[in-house]
């Protein structure tokens, strides 16, 4: 196996560390908790009031779910109804998502989405092909069984 001298080794390492730190998650303790604008800690924090979470699930057949709601580049959410919301924290940033004017493209292989399924987005108005992003588990959230509100 060859060696790099140390100077080659040092230019390796400054010229790919941005590159490096790109792919890196952003954020801290919570995933998908980064950096979300007042607006989008808002459309959460709406979303998600009064639920609880639960076990993550691999995969949520399609027809349990009715809205998909863009929250950012890094979280998704996907309604059933009033009392249950299924939150999707991406396997990394999908730039872009949040704008919700391109149109998210799915390719799904049999009745359900799972973790680890890709999807793209694509430009509403060119029809160019954007980033391709990686769903990541379905957290469900439930209203507490008696809560009406």
């Amino acid at each position: 196996m060859a060696k790099l001298n140390p100077i080659a080794a040092a230019m390796l390492v400054i010229l790919t560390a941005p590159l490096i730190a790109s792919c890196a998650p952003a954020g801290g303790a919570e995933p998908g908790a980064a950096a979300l604008t007042p607006k989008q800690a808002e459309t959460l924090d709406k979303q998600l009031a009064g639920k609880v979470p639960g076990k993550p699930e691999k995969c949520l057949p399609t027809f349990r779910t009715t809205d998909t709601i863009r929250v950012s580049d890094n979280i998704l959410l996907y309604r059933a109804n009033g009392s249950l919301v299924y939150r999707n924290d991406l396997k990394g940033s999908c730039p872009g998502l949040a704008r919700d004017s391109d149109i998210m493209v799915t390719r799904q292989f049999g009745s359900s989405t799972c973790s680890g399924d890709f999807f793209h987005l694509v430009d509403r108005s060119s029809g160019i092909r954007g980033p391709t992003c990686v769903l990541g588990e379905f957290v469900p959230y439930r209203k507490p069984a008696g809560d009406e509100g």
